[in-house]
């Protein structure tokens, strides 16, 4: 059944739509779930990135919501319309993919204004939609061309236009950019952030590279294995994971993660064991609550590192220096253990593999993970 209660709302022209997803599962011949139950709230203009390894249910869950794969329980709502049995042309939605999919026959003005064609639009409603989208995208000079005499950063921008065309009321992009080169996909993300922000409609985009999710989304949802282990901002998901993998899949080069225990010396203060035999002492005004038995894991940034003098920090052996010009990445293992660590420098120093260092923990910058990997408070 479909019920709406509002008509979308618009900004600046646009249609914007918000959604929710209550208990959306997808189960493949009854028995095969990739998808486990998402909840989610998509505010209206809102741009969030689904990330997360291959096979994680990012990918199922954005075809579920664009109609082309069927829910098998749970609830989708846009703009309070439930539409689980709403065909996927009717949904209000419009998908770029990864493959640009545009007609090889057709110029560029009429693969974007093909699909107002079909819906019976008259030629000047076409044209005039066209040639809006073509101002947005910066593509006036190519609507005369063929899909072959286009570079690939031009294709895409082509297939977002035949989407823009259509004022969807949200806009889904299925790892639109992995098939350009570094770049060109710099570029890209740049235009969609840009994008965004002169349409303000509501845009949901999925990605395996966590890079691209953290410069463009406004929210991120992590998947992992069909459940969402987080959603928020991408410096609450940097700054505040809330267990080992958000940790380790946000954030490059990934955070170092240590196995540790603790105990309490006889002045009271929480004094972790590293690999190799080292100690470190916790700030205690840091900790929030108590922390549990068992082995603990240590996690901390490579920028929160530093390298001085072997008598000052854990001994360590440098392995490799990366120079990348502004910066250096610094790999140590940690001395007595086959640990190492990865050390991002913001200035450039002499280091030479084999130097022994000492390396040294920001006591204000550091996270501690539970035997279950979730996140122990911390002030």
């Amino acid at each position: 059944m479909y019920f709406c209660i509002d008509e979308p709302s618009f900004n600046g022209g646009y249609p914007v739509a918000a959604l929710q997803l209550r208990g959306i599962k997808k189960t493949y011949d009854g028995h095969a779930c990739v998808v486990h139950g998402i909840d989610l709230d998509i505010r209206d203009g809102e741009f969030i990135v689904f990330v997360g390894p291959s096979g994680c249910g990012k990918s199922t869950t954005l075809r579920m919501i664009a109609g082309l794969e069927e829910i098998s329980n749970g609830e989708l709502r846009i703009d309070e319309c439930l539409v689980n049995d709403v065909p996927a042309a009717k949904r209000g939605t419009a998908m770029v993919f990864q493959s640009y999919a545009l007609y090889p026959h057709m110029t560029v003005a009429e693969n974007m204004g093909f699909a107002l064609k079909l819906a019976g639009k008259s030629r000047t409603e076409v044209a005039a939609a066209v040639d809006k989208a073509a101002r947005i995208l910066r593509i006036e000079p190519l609507l005369g061309r063929k899909p072959k005499a286009l570079s690939g950063g031009q294709r895409q921008r082509v297939a977002i236009g035949r989407c823009i065309v259509r004022q969807p009321e949200v806009f889904l992009f299925d790892e639109p950019l992995s098939n350009l080169d570094a770049a060109l996909r710099v570029q890209m993300r740049a235009e969609l952030a840009m994008l965004h922000r002169d349409l303000r409609t509501t845009m949901i985009y999925v990605t395996h590279d966590q890079v691209e999710a953290m410069t463009l989304g406004e929210r991120i949802a992590v998947f992992n294995e069909g459940l969402i282990e987080q959603c928020g901002t991408p410096r609450e998901l940097y700054e505040r994971p809330a267990n080992l993998f958000v940790a380790s899949f946000i954030g490059s080069p990934s955070m170092n993660q240590l196995p540790v225990t603790w105990r309490m010396d006889d002045a009271g203060q929480t004094v972790l064991s590293l690999p190799g035999g080292a100690y470190w002492e916790i700030p205690q005004e840091r900790l929030l609550e108590v922390l549990p038995d068992g082995k603990l894991t240590l996690g901390l940034r490579p920028e929160h590192l530093s390298l001085g003098d072997v008598g000052h920090g854990i001994p360590g052996t440098v392995d490799l220096v990366e120079y990348l010009g502004g910066e250096q990445m610094v790999f140590v293992t940690l001395a007595g253990s086959e640990t190492r660590v990865t050390i991002k420098l913001s200035s450039v120093t002499d280091l030479r593999c084999g130097a022994v260092v000492g390396v040294q923990i920001d006591p204000q910058n550091f996270h501690l993970f539970g035997p279950a990997g979730r996140a122990i408070n911390l002030l």
